[in-house]
């Protein structure tokens, strides 16, 4: 495909609606936002008597939260910013951090905080759809119910989700048309509920209620999901997400409505530990609605998970986190499996589910850090508005207008700190400081990598090939190279060949691979050095694709030979007449830390974090998909400048005097 017919595909990919996408979209994409009825209306009455005030402006808050935020914000602008059509904030992050290096502060914190509010998401939905079941029997035990539940899931998750990904449309096209069904029915029997949808009632609650701003915190939770819409943009589109989201926002204010006309029916009460949105639902469906509800909590967990393991794979690409096992369940285009973090999540959300217990007491911790998300995602927005020549003016009103209401947000939900919202907190604040080191160090790393020019160095390695004075170390010697520029190689390659031990070959190949910004770019160049004796090769790999580079190389090699470019076949005498395919053999270069080089303490500490996340990761060899029964590591130390103020004297001893 050339480069006109791609864009044109990935112009009609975004573009094009059809009724399949807007299913797959209710399976993928609105999951976490389409099952926020399930508590926000209880968490924002909370304790208080229902009174016209509160009862009116909660659903005004609600309205405006998902107009703004929702609508007008990710729906009609942020989806535009995408990548090759690729959505969330690190492919944000991609299109405008070359606009300023700060970037890299924002886009660290909306990851980690998405990622650690994450843990929340399968725990609150589900246990609010499974407490539907103590309506009817009070007794029943919600905590072992929930454990089994997310368990399965996350087990499943190693077999991937293609053969009941199919089912996920259909289920959500049923929960929102339940939601929209039932909240239509109430809202019928009291229909002054709509006078709610005036935004007088919101401003009325903020201001003169009392405490009434801090109740935003509870609002909030009607738009947390709203990330996934911008995240999902490269599985399913921008217009089936916004076809998709006319019905999907129309359902979920009927149902808010519905709940709304439901406690008008309470005035000067309080509802207690009573769920509004399963006392809208008819009590002859109730076991059925509750079933429907869990599905539905189950779908919007797994769309939380596949978000997290795009968001760690794109993170590991863009040098935030350390190489890790990356598997490939099934043949469906992008869908990745991430072992370690699969069993971390579940932990995770296990630990929440077991320390809350309850529903209402995950309320105050949800939604602090996914503020960061928000206002993280404004930040790099405004940015790219800036780089696509928007108009100033316009640029500034986007900015003003969304930081004010996102640090309302984030202000109103500092109370649910002390509460729980600290879980959330803390593991944001670790995963920022992991990903702020890993970056770190490798800058630190890269500025002690040194290269030299290539060219100097072809006539000797001519001349190692010749040489059979030298035990030959393989007839094919494969290095990985990050010199980006063809006619430079690395001191430390150079020190590998000819100086640590010299290795002769027949051929030696250098291999470069560059993670282009686009997803599935597969392409490679080749230079041929020296004619039949060195060849440098070129990779550029999207980074939704799996770097696995012996694959690659031996078509590569395949396509060469048929060109009659390189011989790699058995050099020695005894199997050359046999046409047999000559052997092998990569050498990857681990540099190790050096404890003599100058830095400061800081310093230091940041370098043995990352070698020690360095060992809890992937090694290089697995992490390009190396054959590694064919692979030599050397370790070498960091190239260092010499100490630097050193003062060492020589002290010649004379010789004993003899008399």
């Amino acid at each position: 495909m050339n480069q006109s017919q791609h864009k044109k595909g990935h112009h009609q990919f975004l573009t094009r609606f059809s009724f399949a996408g807007f299913l797959i979209t209710l399976g993928i994409v609105f999951g976490d936002i389409g099952t926020s009825p399930l508590y926000v209306m209880r968490a924002i009455m909370g304790t208080n008597s229902i009174s016209e005030q509160l009862l009116f402006g909660a659903i005004s808050c609600v309205f405006w939260t998902l107009t703004f935020q929702t609508t007008i914000k990710y729906v009609l602008i942020t989806l535009n910013a995408d990548n090759k059509g690729e959505g969330g904030t690190f492919a944000l992050y991609t299109l405008v951090r070359r606009k300023a290096k700060w970037l890299m502060i924002p886009a660290i914190i909306g990851g980690s905080a998405l990622l650690a509010d994450g843990i929340i998401t399968p725990p609150i939905s589900v246990t609010s759809a499974v407490e539907g079941l103590q309506i009817r029997w009070p007794e029943i035990p919600v905590v072992p119910i929930v454990i089994v539940i997310i368990t399965g899931l996350f087990i499943f998750q190693q077999f991937g989700t293609k053969i009941v990904g199919v089912a996920f449309g259909p289920i959500m096209m049923l929960w929102f048309s339940m939601l929209g069904g039932f909240g239509l029915w109430e809202l019928v029997q009291y229909p002054s509920i709509l006078k709610s949808l005036n935004p007088y009632y919101a401003y009325d609650l903020l201001v003169n209620y009392p405490q009434g701003f801090w109740m935003l915190g509870a609002v909030f939770l009607c738009t947390t999901g709203a990330e996934a819409l911008y995240s999902d943009l490269g599985h399913c589109g921008r217009a089936n997400i916004r076809v998709s989201w006319i019905f999907v926002k129309i359902t979920l204010l009927l149902n808010y409505l519905g709940q709304g006309a439901w406690l008008t029916g309470h005035m000067g009460q309080t509802i207690g530990d009573k769920n509004p949105f399963y006392y809208i639902i008819p009590e002859w469906f109730l076991l059925p609605g509750i079933i429907i509800a869990t599905l539905a909590t189950v779908i919007a967990s797994q769309a939380m998970i596949s978000g997290s393991f795009t968001l760690i794979s794109e993170a590991i690409r863009l040098n935030f986190w350390p190489k890790i096992d990356l598997d490939y369940p099934t043949d469906m285009k992008g869908q990745l499996y991430v072992p370690s973090l699969n069993w971390i999540l579940y932990a995770g959300c296990i630990g929440v589910v077991l320390f809350f217990q309850e529903s209402s007491k995950m309320e105050a911790a949800y939604g602090l850090a996914i503020t960061l998300t928000m206002m993280a995602t404004t930040f790099l927005l405004t940015y790219f508005l800036k780089k696509h020549k928007v108009p100033t003016p316009v640029i500034i009103l986007f900015f003003l207008v969304f930081i004010s209401i996102e640090t309302s947000f984030f202000i109103a939900n500092i109370v649910k700190f002390a509460h729980g919202g600290w879980v959330t907190f803390l593991i944001s604040s670790l995963l920022v400081f992991i990903m702020w080191v890993w970056w770190k160090a490798r800058k630190v790393k890269n500025k002690f990598t040194e290269f030299e020019k290539f060219d100097k160095y072809l006539p000797m390695l001519s001349d190692l090939c010749e040489d059979k004075t030298v035990p030959k170390f393989a007839t094919n010697l494969v290095y990985l190279t990050s010199a980006d520029k063809k006619n430079e190689i690395e001191t430390k390659i150079v020190y590998s060949i000819f100086n640590k031990q010299p290795k002769r070959a027949d051929v030696y190949w250098f291999i470069h691979v560059h993670l282009t910004d686009e997803p599935y770019t597969m392409q490679y160049s080749v230079d041929i050095l020296v004619p039949q004796k060195v060849v440098r090769v070129e990779f550029r790999l999207g980074f939704r694709i799996e770097p696995r580079i012996n694959v690659y190389l031996r078509k590569v090699i395949e396509e060469m030979v048929e060109r009659d470019e390189v011989n790699v076949m058995s050099r020695y005498d005894s199997l050359k007449k046999y046409n047999i395919m000559g052997d092998f053999r990569f050498v990857v270069i681990d540099r190790i830390f050096n404890y003599d080089v100058e830095q400061s303490a800081w310093e230091k500490f940041i370098m043995r974090f990352y070698f020690l996340l360095k060992e809890l990761g992937l090694s290089e060899e697995k992490a390009f998909g190396l054959d590694t029964s064919n692979v030599k590591v050397e370790k070498v130390p960091l190239t260092i400048p010499r100490p630097r103020n050193l003062s060492i004297k020589r002290v010649i001893e004379q010789p004993p005097h003899h008399s």
